[in-house]
């Protein structure tokens, strides 16, 4: 049988694998603030990934341009690091809650 702590640590690891991107683990945590900021952040990761993306807009689901003419923007590299560096985060907390899930007695 597990003991309370091991409960806890499979809960906050199940709120953090399916609701990352909503902040499910915050908000379960009781850290509304940082809950919302994580709503905010990631819908400004990938908005900016959609928005900067060389392929969008009309033009190209037509196909009246290549691909191969088709320059990218600069600028996506923000949005690419600022999720490279949360996916890092979602994965270091991953691993603490696992760590804390073995450990406990």
């Amino acid at each position: 049988m597990l003991v309370k702590e091991e409960k806890k640590s499979l809960t906050r690891l199940a709120l953090l694998v399916f609701g990352w991107g909503l902040g499910l683990d915050r908000f379960y945590e009781g850290r509304t603030r940082d809950g919302i900021l994580s709503i905010v952040g990631w819908a400004l990761i990938f908005g900016g990934i959609m928005f900067l993306s060389p392929c969008n807009g009309y033009d190209y689901a037509e196909g009246v341009k290549k691909y191969s003419e088709v320059s990218p923007n600069p600028l996506i590299i923000l949005p690419l690091g600022l999720g490279v560096y949360g996916a890092t985060l979602v994965i270091r907390k991953a691993f603490r809650l696992l760590r804390s899930f073995e450990s406990a007695e």
